[in-house]
């Protein structure tokens, strides 16, 4: 069963339409399937909203303390209300999936994501759900941190969004536990696909502290 649901990305009007919110795009999604809000909360250092699903309480958090401090947040409320890791599901843009696709896994490494390094660091656990939202790859290493912290284009823009929307076919099977029937929900979702491209290098890279 997931107890807390998490969305990465970094607060402030100039970092909300950027590819490393795309977390924060589909958090404020399902807040809105669920009917709740968000509101500031000191304790757990970012945006919170609770709920009751079957019964039980579900936790909806989007941290405030950017990007490289994810953890700080999402540990502050695991570990007040007793969540284990196996229980919580996040959700990050990723760069190895194009624009347009949706993948859920559990565990792993965080590929250099920032905020799943420090949320790893924080549980002291690897071992929690994530939903990786792709928004494509620059092309060269060295502009990656320009290419999180920059708008997509509209045509990737609305590809992601679609796949966001796609992917709320699941959150019935993902509150519930049922994460192999979410898994095949999201895996098979109709998205439309995205156009093979190659984008050219940006200029240079944006503060690393954000990303």
């Amino acid at each position: 069963m997931i107890k807390l649901i998490v969305g990465l990305g970094n607060p402030g009007a100039e970092y909300e339409g950027t590819r490393h919110n795309a977390g924060f795009w589909w958090l404020d999604a399902v807040a809105q399937a669920l009917g709740v809000q968000l509101q500031p909360d000191r304790s757990y250092h970012g945006l919170v909203a609770r709920t009751s699903v079957a019964g039980h309480s579900l936790w909806l958090l989007e941290p405030q303390t950017f990007m490289n401090l994810s953890g700080k947040s999402v540990a502050a409320l695991a570990r007040f209300y007793k969540i284990a890791p196996d229980e919580i599901l996040v959700a990050h843009d990723e760069l190895d999936l194009p624009a347009g696709q949706i993948k859920l896994k559990r565990g792993g490494g965080h590929a250099g994501h920032n905020g799943l390094r420090d949320i790893h660091a924080q549980l002291g656990s690897s071992d929690y759900w994530r939903l990786r939202i792709g928004i494509g790859h620059p092309g060269v290493k060295s502009e990656v941190i320009h290419w999180v912290l920059q708008k997509p284009s509209p045509e990737q823009r609305r590809l992601i969004e679609a796949a966001i929307a796609h992917s709320l076919q699941a959150l019935p099977a993902l509150l519930h536990g049922d994460m192999a029937k979410a898994t095949l929900l999201i895996h098979t979702t109709a998205a439309p696909r995205p156009k093979p491209q190659r984008p050219k290098p940006g200029p240079s890279a944006a503060p690393e502290a954000d990303a």
